[in-house]
């Protein structure tokens, strides 16, 4: 594992990675947290994502990628999705998920959002690049009814851990 506890992905499995697919993970019924946010309710959102990532055995570095993760989907939904949105966490076998939906036109080009970094004097065009940087896997299904973005942070099992 990366010093910074992140996993590390080479090769075509970066890629693959990076890539993402057009149809959004579904999240299970018993998801650790399920909350609606417009832009009045960042902090909280933030602050929900942050207690509920120990609970779901992130660490470290981990965390804080997450939560900078939540945030940035979250801030891209009510930039360019309606002004609102939901965020759902849940955990699979070895991956935490943090899936951000919202009403919004969609994005035009989903399977290459993010891809580059921004110009220096952008003044913006960095939210989904930086997430593409911190997570292991960014999903992205978008349609003319909205956009569902689910990034994947890889999570080892631990010795005496059931898969």
């Amino acid at each position: 594992m990366a010093s910074d506890d992140r996993p590390a992905t080479t090769g075509a499995a970066a890629g693959d990675a990076q890539r993402g697919r057009t149809e959004a993970p579904v999240p299970p019924a018993d998801v650790a947290l399920d909350q609606t946010f417009d832009r009045n309710g960042l902090y909280a959102l933030r602050s929900a994502v942050a207690a509920h990532a120990t609970e779901l055995r992130l660490n470290g570095r981990r965390v804080a990628d997450l939560v900078l993760i939540a945030n940035e989907l979250a801030s891209n939904a009510i930039r360019h999705g309606g002004s609102r949105g939901r965020l759902r966490l849940w955990r699979g076998h070895e991956a935490v998920h943090c899936q951000v939906s919202d009403r919004g036109p969609g994005l035009v080009d989903p399977e290459h959002a993010g891809t580059t970094q921004a110009a220096i004097g952008a003044s913006g065009g960095r939210g989904l690049w930086i997430i593409r940087q911190l997570c292991d896997r960014l999903d992205i299904s978008s349609d003319s009814g909205g956009a569902t973005l689910t990034a994947t942070l890889n999570v080892p099992t631990e010795p005496g851990e059931s898969r």
